[in-house]
């Protein structure tokens, strides 16, 4: 009997662990190693803080994603890789590296969770001197 309800908890932790460790949207990170705006549209907020080499602008869902398409026609990207990411209760985060034949960028992705999904509120890329 002891065995079973310590078999039964440990189930319980680890099926609970596995719940809150879901990460924002995998897409979101396949989009930015494409350099695809249109699959990021997918993930886009109905408004989108950007904030592009210090050139700020909040934008409709579509002019986010010409915005960024500009981005991506104007750095071929080479690949991205993620440096961090994480959820907390109704947000969570991207950030990551995205290598271009321009150079690399960091980037950070914040989403909020609307109707039971993470959509992005915010993309902030920086160039960096790596």
């Amino acid at each position: 009997m002891k065995k079973r309800v310590i078999f039964l908890l440990t189930g319980l932790f680890i099926w609970t662990s596995v719940l809150l460790a879901q990460n924002v949207p995998e897409g979101v990170i396949g989009a930015f190693k494409e350099g695809n705006s249109q699959e990021l549209n997918k993930y886009l907020g109905e408004k989108v803080d950007l904030i592009i080499q210090n050139k700020s602008t909040h934008a409709d869902k579509r002019t986010a994603e010409g915005t960024m398409a500009a981005f991506f026609s104007n750095h071929k990207v080479g690949g991205f890789n993620v440096n961090h990411q994480g959820k907390r209760d109704e947000s969570g985060f991207v950030i990551g590296t995205l290598m271009t034949a321009n150079g690399n960028f960091r980037v950070n992705c914040f989403f909020r969770k609307v109707q039971n999904k993470y959509v992005i509120h915010q993309i902030r890329i920086d160039k960096t001197d790596e």
